[in-house]
């Protein structure tokens, strides 16, 4: 019998990642990073001009920070005790938005802070890449976590029967960004792993009854 299965977003459920992306431009790169309401594009702006960045300039900055910065990360609150437990009766495997070339890196920072998991790589939407995951793994049971609402979206469009949990635990974006627990999209909405651990194990545990 095939084990249940947690897919795990990593940025702002697993790793801190606007704060030292943040920390990171305005220490050496010359950019300020404020963020009002939930638009990213328009948080960043060129410290001497005050001129939001070019979207090219914001994709060139992202891939710059995945390439060296990565380091800089660090676990969210409660998120490698929480994996580390849901990994003694699921299958836990991460999926995350990042190009094939730093699959690795993820990998190995993961298990740097003691998160040991296979790393699945993607672009865009989540759906499709949920569907595949469940079509190679065939899981008895299968809940997806992420921050960002319009992947649950995604995912609830494409996966009929996939469990979905919100969890964004970066207190500098949780507030600004939509729910999708509200939308409809995901199960819950929970941005701390201290209660979201329990609502997770009693979620797996529903599969034994």
């Amino acid at each position: 019998m095939t084990k249940p299965l947690i897919i795990s977003d990593c940025d702002e459920v697993l790793l801190h990642m606007v704060a030292p992306f943040k920390e990171w431009l305005e220490e050496g790169e010359g950019v300020s990073f404020h963020l009002k309401g939930n638009n990213f594009g328009t948080a960043m702006r060129w410290a001497d001009s005050g001129e939001v960045l070019e979207q090219e300039d914001i994709w060139r900055f992202l891939r710059g920070f995945f390439d060296t910065e990565m380091h800089r990360q660090k676990p969210i609150a409660g998120a490698v005790e929480g994996v580390n437990r849901l990994a003694e009766i699921a299958d836990v495997v991460i999926l995350t938005n990042l190009i094939d070339a730093h699959r690795d890196a993820r990998a190995q920072q993961l298990a740097d802070v003691g998160i040991h998991a296979r790393v699945f790589t993607n672009q865009g939407p989540k759906g499709p890449a949920l569907q595949a995951i469940m079509d190679e793994l065939q899981p008895s049971k299968a809940i997806f976590i992420d921050d960002l609402a319009q992947h649950h979206q995604s995912a609830k469009e494409t996966v009929p029967g996939l469990g979905q949990l919100h969890l964004c635990g970066e207190p500098m974006i949780s507030s600004h960004i939509d729910c999708a627990h509200k939308a409809g999209h995901a199960d819950a909405r929970i941005d701390n792993w201290a209660e979201a651990l329990p609502w997770l194990l009693g979620e797996l545990e529903k599969e034994a009854v």
